[in-house]
């Protein structure tokens, strides 16, 4: 007897289950810090929604707790979420065929998690389509704003003291930081953009220091990475030998 097909969206959900379950804590931690730091329940669904990405959310909650400007908060947003656009590169493969309208639907609820079991199921399953890509990323994005809602709903009513928000979001990014260490080239970057926004932030009283400390550190990163990759080129092409007839032989 046959297996009886699942439906398009059921087997989406099937495979966004995981991402579901794995947003609530952090979700619910996210909304109680978002309520502490002035958000409503209308105001945390609007940013769950817009900004889909809980790196993204744990930092404008650390940016208000210092009174950075919207500007400062935008930029610092706008530098961390860069990543989407390799992410987003690497599944374009897929959508040669899609509208644009849809491309920007799909894009805006993307993120890391479901990127990763869309990316798995094309590669994969050869029925995987547009509409089951589009439904893991709701499904996924409607748990994240489930969450970080009630979450800020418990805020209101649960005394969290708002010294531990600096800490656990502290914690959270160096954390993400260590996570993504995997060479000496990146732990050099992260270094100096560290010692740059302590200083910058000295001298300029302003969270534009934090911004201006990204910028710089990321510029000497990828000069030392074209350095490296020059030398190693030029390394690579010796110099021209001649075979047995006294042929020049050059390399390609």
């Amino acid at each position: 007897m046959p297996v009886k097909k699942r439906t398009p969206w059921l087997e989406a959900l099937y495979a966004a289950m995981p991402l579901c379950f794995s947003y609530i804590p952090v979700g619910l931690a996210c909304g109680m810090l978002l309520q502490k730091a002035g958000f409503n329940i209308g105001l945390t669904a609007l940013l769950s929604i817009l900004v889909f990405s809980g790196g993204a959310q744990f930092l404008v909650v650390s940016m208000i707790s210092v009174h950075a400007s919207f500007v400062s908060t935008i930029l610092m947003v706008f530098f961390l979420e860069l990543r989407y656009a390799l992410l987003g590169s690497s599944l374009s493969q897929f959508f040669k065929k899609e509208k644009r309208s849809f491309i920007a639907l799909f894009s805006q609820s993307m993120n890391d998690e479901n990127y990763a079991v869309n990316y798995l199921k094309y590669s994969t399953d050869p029925e995987w389509n547009r509409k089951k890509a589009l439904l893991v990323n709701w499904f996924s994005m409607a748990s994240w704003t489930g969450s970080t809602v009630i979450g800020t709903i418990f805020g209101s009513v649960i005394h969290v003291d708002t010294e531990l928000v600096h800490f656990a979001l502290t914690a959270m990014f160096i954390f993400m930081f260590m996570m993504q260490l995997n060479n000496g080239l990146l732990l050099i970057t992260g270094l100096l953009s560290g010692g740059l926004a302590i200083v910058f932030m000295l001298v300029f009283k302003n969270t534009f220091g934090l911004i201006l400390a990204t910028l710089l550190a990321s510029f000497v990163g990828y000069l030392i990475e074209r350095i490296r990759k020059t030398a190693d080129t030029n390394t690579n092409d010796g110099p021209d030998h001649y075979d047995l007839t006294g042929g020049e032989v050059h390399h390609e």
